[in-house]
């Protein structure tokens, strides 16, 4: 069997911020004359994530590359591996079957070749939801916003809570379960546009656009007059800072991701420790990964809330392979409210 795989790929490492100048369209043939024991399974990729964290993989040189598996380095030249969905192929393994839509670790291009032991899973056909929802919602970003706020920030109801990029893939999750709980809950963003999708679409308390804010620490004080109890951090950097300063004692912190500090080395946060010290501040990273475990109870609750319309889901869906580095770089550039995926093919 032979099969031309159009995919992108990186010309050199990137250790700046991503541009179109920086990316390439290749073409392979992915030629496999299986043998019974090749255990490799070819998907044609339907639906593939586009996330920041991938530019860390990009550059020549990150602490990130050597923490887990799905962080290390990108070769240039070579595909980039990304969570979406797709189609069976061709299967050697007993558990997969030609057509079978299955979601796991694909590639940033039309098809995939996964190896046996590489994450791959079986959808559910009981959940009558859009093939999307299993890159985002259903997938590591609503994964991480579960976990994330339940697990390392375990908030109370009544809570005071923060979230920046709060429009984003995972920020407008967050603020949702937050509500749900019964937290007042406020975001940020960086437009007009976004904080009125987060105070009229998604049900937060409150929002504000940090881009018009001069002093983010008064900013944050006028939102929280009782101070923030609990702080989901997908920013870093001075906004990290101006939430320290605010947190109220015993407060929690959430480190998902640092997007100020991904292409920028001089954003770097610098909180006073004084405060992380004297009001016991408990600040903790994490990887969607780490929640696996409770992956059962993520998805039972989300599907509940889901189906019962108190939890929406917001994607921004691009189409077409040569789509995939503008759909990237502008994760950088603030283009996105919700989830942004590629469309590959269609089903």
């Amino acid at each position: 069997m032979e099969v031309k795989n159009k995919y992108v790929a990186i010309k050199a490492n990137i250790n700046g911020a991503p541009e179109e100048s920086d990316f390439e369209i290749k073409v392979e043939n992915l030629s496999h004359m299986f043998e019974p024991e090749s255990k490799e399974v070819v998907i044609k990729n339907l639906l593939v994530s586009i996330d920041p964290y991938q530019i860390n993989r990009m550059k020549s040189q990150s602490s990130s590359q050597t923490s887990i598996s799905y962080a290390t380095a990108i070769t240039p030249g070579e595909v980039i591996d990304t969570y979406g969905v797709g189609r069976v192929l061709v299967s050697h393994r007993p558990d997969f079957k030609k057509g079978d839509l299955v979601a796991g670790l694909l590639t940033w291009g039309e098809y995939t070749v996964v190896k046996e032991g590489f994450l791959l899973n079986k959808l559910d056909p009981s959940l009558a939801f859009p093939l999307s929802y299993h890159v985002g919602v259903f997938g590591f970003s609503g994964l991480a916003a579960y976990g994330g706020f339940f697990e390392v920030c375990k908030p109370k109801p009544g809570e005071k809570v923060f979230v920046s990029a709060a429009s984003g893939s995972i920020g407008h999750l967050v603020g949702q379960y937050a509500k749900l709980l019964g937290c007042y809950v406020v975001g940020s963003a960086g437009s007009q546009e976004k904080v009125n999708f987060l105070k009229e679409t998604v049900g937060f308390d409150d929002a504000f656009n940090y881009k018009q804010e001069t002093d983010l620490k008064s900013a944050l004080k006028r939102c929280f007059t009782q101070g923030i109890d609990v702080y989901f951090d997908n920013v870093g950097g001075k906004m990290l800072e101006a939430a320290v300063a605010n947190m109220n004692s015993f407060g929690r912190v959430a480190i998902c991701g640092v997007i100020s500090e991904y292409t920028n080395a001089s954003t770097r946060a610098a909180p006073d420790m004084k405060d992380i010290v004297y009001k016991r501040i408990r600040i903790q990273g994490f990887l969607a990964a780490d929640f696996m475990p409770v992956y059962a109870d993520f998805l039972s609750k989300t599907v509940e809330y889901l189906q019962d319309g108190k939890l929406k889901t917001i994607e921004d869906i691009s189409q077409g392979v040569e789509s995939i580095p503008s759909a990237f770089i502008g994760l950088f550039n603030g283009d996105n409210i919700g989830k942004k995926i590629v469309k590959v093919a269609d089903e």
